[in-house]
């Protein structure tokens, strides 16, 4: 007949600190049960109360930004609202894809990205004026001199 193993003992428990209140926490379907977990920002996997799979967390979404200051690419965690250059200290504000619209520029081709909403964007290579509505067709453009 087996021998039943004893447990380790278990660590004095530590005093409970409630969850942070600041959005500290995301979530993940588990791999095991499909039921939603909820973890702390930070953790790289999570254990279910119920199944007790681990599920990896994935790493985190990056985007990108280019600096109004120096124009230097930056990478961030998708969901910042702003991002400070390590090379010239601007602090540029984060964006997300569903606050900005892309169009090409009238003139130059160049892909030019704006703050949805805007009637009208002015490329940066060219000068050009391309305005943004309802539709390509119905668009009006002008040359500004500068």
């Amino acid at each position: 007949m087996p021998v039943p193993l004893a447990p380790y003992p278990t660590p004095p428990p530590a005093p409970y600190t409630p969850p942070p209140t600041n959005g500290g926490q995301s979530q993940l379907v588990c791999s095991g049960c499909r039921n939603l977990l909820m973890y702390p920002v930070g953790a790289t996997s999570v254990c279910c109360a119920v199944c007790n799979a681990v599920t990896a967390v994935p790493p985190p979404e990056m985007a990108q930004l280019v600096c109004g200051g120096c124009h230097t690419l930056l990478m961030y965690i998708r969901g910042a609202t702003s991002v400070q250059c390590s090379c010239c200290h601007t602090v540029n504000l984060a964006l997300e894809a569903n606050q900005v619209a892309h169009v090409n520029c009238g003139n130059c081709r160049m892909l030019l990205m704006y703050q949805y909403g805007a009637r009208s964007v002015k490329c940066a290579v060219c000068n050009f004026v391309t305005s943004v509505g309802a539709s390509a067709s119905t668009t009006e453009q002008q040359k500004f001199s500068t």
